[in-house]
């Protein structure tokens, strides 16, 4: 194996992810800013960068966004499915988002290398967990 490329690692299956996904909630709240092509990068601290053909998306802590003098949009908590999900897996955070759905409840959700992180609204974030450990025990979640 070559130094670029990792050996798989993480579960597949969909029983064991969702019974097993634990979440925990961040306590920061989390912004989403963009940067034009043009601007000078930013080197600050970030929880997420993403390249897009119109500019460079951030994920940064709010506090962080008004210190750099940065616009942004979407406050929202962070929920980590403490899990090693594959990169592989099929249906995991489609389940967990269709319920989260079916609870009214809106998700930015980010599959990254070890685990699957969830960006929720605060207004939503408690019950955004109950959802979450409800589905993790195979129960109903409370309405």
């Amino acid at each position: 194996m070559n130094k670029t490329t990792a050996p798989p690692t993480g579960i597949t299956d969909l029983d064991a992810l969702l019974a097993g996904m634990s979440p925990i909630l961040h306590p920061a709240l989390y912004v989403f800013v963009t940067l034009a092509p043009a601007a000078p990068p930013y080197t600050g601290p970030f929880q997420l960068r993403f390249q897009e053909a119109e500019g460079e998306t951030l994920v940064i802590k709010q506090d962080d966004a008004e210190a750099a003098g940065f616009a942004s949009i979407y406050p929202c908590r962070m929920i980590t499915l403490r899990i090693a999900s594959s990169l592989e897996a099929v249906g995991f955070l489609a389940v967990v988002t269709t319920h989260l759905a079916a609870a009214g409840i809106g998700v930015n959700p980010v599959s990254a290398y070890h685990h699957d992180h969830l960006f929720i609204s605060p207004g939503d974030a408690q019950k955004a967990m109950e959802v979450l450990h409800a589905l993790s025990r195979g129960t109903n979640a409370p309405n």
